[in-house]
């Protein structure tokens, strides 16, 4: 539920509302705006409507947030937001491009990469330290010995690192190491993970599934909001379909839709949606 303000409610009507709203067991958001305060209110919609705000004097308008993902929703933050990776703003109206080899092999093949990334104009180093591998045998990276060896590099070349966590027991160290982390398609759905990232503190790229719609891949999104953590960036980076030719189907219909329905920002991985 939205409620708007009138212009002339101070800030004690607003913490007055904001206590009822607490008081029900509901979820209270506070968005203070230029112009008035728009208050938010999620949870059980018996709750919400006990509450009969919209008969308050100082209440302008009480709106639902039909999205079944509020948080991300732009019903409720109409404003894109802007997410921070180190000294990095990922959301604006600069092109950010995230660069980097699949995997943390070496120290030498990360500077040597690193380095060709930033003269390319990348603005943030990827790689991998913890690998999901469809063969049990493929090599799945270095563990903490790659996470050590990302961050040097980084810092080295003066790049923010964005590496991917696969497991909620190592959201820790790998939230030690890098300045935002990777969920990856695999895992999109993985809530026990979504919920530990959300409160680790770190901005995080959440990656589409490979086939996910994309409400699925707006309701992880939530997953990771709903714990207090909104430096959160969408990636689409292909799904898969009846081709058989080729690896992935880069979806970029997506990415206008995606961007008409929430603040949050969206890069694009093309790697997956190339090559056969």
């Amino acid at each position: 539920m939205i409620i708007v303000l009138r212009p002339e409610a101070g800030p004690d009507i607003a913490d007055e509302l904001l206590e009822r709203i607490s008081a029900k067991g509901l979820k209270p958001l506070h968005m203070p705006g230029a112009e008035r305060v728009v208050l938010g209110a999620l949870g059980d919609e018996r709750a919400l409507a006990e509450l009969s705000l919209d008969s308050h004097p100082m209440v302008e308008a009480v709106k639902p947030i039909l999205a079944p993902y509020k948080l991300v929703s732009r019903e409720l933050h109409p404003h894109d937001t802007v997410v921070r990776v180190g000294p990095l703003a990922v959301g604006g109206r600069e092109l950010v491009v995230i660069a980097g080899p699949c995997a943390v092999e070496s120290r030498e093949q990360m500077l040597a990469s690193a380095q060709a990334a930033a003269a390319g104009g990348a603005k943030a180093l990827r790689a991998g330290a913890y690998k999901p591998r469809t063969s049990p045998y493929g090599f799945s990276g270095h563990g903490p010995e790659g996470l050590r060896i990302l961050r040097e590099v980084g810092d080295e070349v003066g790049l923010p690192v964005v590496t991917e966590v696969m497991d909620s027991a190592d959201v820790a160290i790998v939230a030690e190491h890098a300045d935002a982390l990777q969920i990856g398609a695999r895992n999109m759905q993985n809530f026990t993970l979504l919920r530990a990232v959300g409160r680790a503190g770190r901005p995080v790229l959440l990656k589409r599934g490979m086939s996910a719609r994309l409400e699925e891949l707006l309701l992880a999104a939530e997953y990771l909001l709903a714990e207090g953590n909104d430096q959160v960036i969408l990636c689409e980076r292909g799904i898969r379909t009846f081709e058989t030719a080729t690896r992935n189907t880069l979806d970029l219909n997506a990415i206008p839709y995606i961007k008409q329905r929430t603040h949050l920002p969206v890069v694009v991985d093309p790697s997956h949606g190339s090559g056969v």
